[in-house]
């Protein structure tokens, strides 16, 4: 923790210079782990591609092949393919799928905004939910009211997100019949139809994460309203809503927003088993299918793909911390 020389409210050139740096080394490693664990796997890709009939005259003549994928040769050393698969990756070109033989980039891209929207829509229902109830806890503190949501609390927690799945596929699915499991309407289609079907995956994403974030929000808005400024506030006339919410959120709010940034990650590794349970074509269902099939090229774009996600997720979380409070760089 250091003292910034900035003003109040700014953010230094140097602090998102740094952050960039680190999101820049952050994406190298991920990338050089992603490279490397399918290299270490067992199996041949040239012969993931021909199959298990193919003979080995033709496994040798696709390794020297030049651009069977995005390694290039596969007879070349290590670190040069490594550095063809970066500099391809960067431009654009992700390779070609070993089991579709089709460009990986066109294979994934109409898969990323179906991931995409339901990670946000998710991140929102976190908002939505945590938000409200952790005011209204904190403002009815040790009644009825804030006793009844500690227990709701406690139980959400508890419940993995695919199983909410499941109970809302059968209860509103199966029993109640407000959507068909399984009827996935796409965004080419109808973006009404598409954002509907999302609405319970979401919420199913959001319920566990938005108890962590209400039970966070409840503990640090209760140590806020016990502070000095608060009973200044008060001697001044202001109300306790007025307090809660225009003094005592705005502090309160800050470790929040460092949790809500690293809970992005769980969001959507939560998605890719969702998609499963509603039958949701995002890039979860491609990257477990890829995974089974050893589809090594489609699996390594999608990993690089989320792992930017999330790690420009943060840093932008990083800067929006800084710039509510200036006193410390993360």
């Amino acid at each position: 923790m250091s003292i910034d020389a900035s003003g109040p409210g700014e953010v230094s050139m140097k602090f998102v210079l740094k952050k960039i740096a680190g999101l820049i080394i952050a994406l190298l490693i991920v990338s050089i782990l992603a490279f490397l664990a399918f290299e270490v796997i067992p199996g041949d890709p040239a012969r993931s591609i021909l199959g298990t009939e193919a003979t080995e005259s033709k496994v040798q003549a696709l390794r020297e092949e030049k651009g069977p994928d995005r390694h290039g040769n596969l007879n070349r050393p290590l670190p040069q393919r490594y550095g063809q698969w970066v500099k391809d990756f960067v431009t654009g070109d992700m390779g070609t799928s070993y089991s579709y033989q089709v460009p990986v980039k066109e294979m994934i891209g109409d898969k990323l905004p179906v991931t995409a929207a339901m990670t946000v829509m998710a991140f929102l229902f976190i908002l939505l939910f945590s938000i409200p109830v952790s005011l209204l806890s904190v403002r009815y503190a040790n009644k009825l009211v804030d006793k009844l949501f500690l227990i709701l609390n406690q139980i959400t927690m508890s419940i993995p997100p695919f199983f909410i799945g499941i109970i809302f596929t059968v209860l509103f699915g199966l029993i109640f019949k407000l959507f068909t499991p399984g009827g996935y309407v796409s965004y080419t289609e109808s973006v009404g139809g598409f954002l509907g079907y999302l609405v319970l995956p979401s919420i199913a994403i959001a319920l566990p994460k938005a108890a962590m974030t209400t039970k966070m929000l409840r503990n640090s808005l209760l140590d806020e309203m016990h502070k000095d400024y608060m009973r200044t506030a008060m001697s001044r006339g202001n109300s306790p809503w007025r307090m809660l919410v225009r003094h005592a959120f705005r502090n309160g709010i800050l470790p929040v927003i460092t949790f809500l940034g690293m809970a992005i990650a769980d969001v959507i590794a939560n998605s890719i088993v969702i998609e499963q349970v509603f039958g949701i074509p995002g890039l979860g269902r491609t990257l477990i299918s890829s995974i089974s099939k050893r589809d090594y090229p489609v699996v390594e774009a999608v990993i690089v793909l989320i792992a930017v996600i999330i790690l420009v997720i943060n840093v932008i979380v990083d800067l929006l911390y800084r710039k509510l409070d200036k006193r410390i760089e993360i």
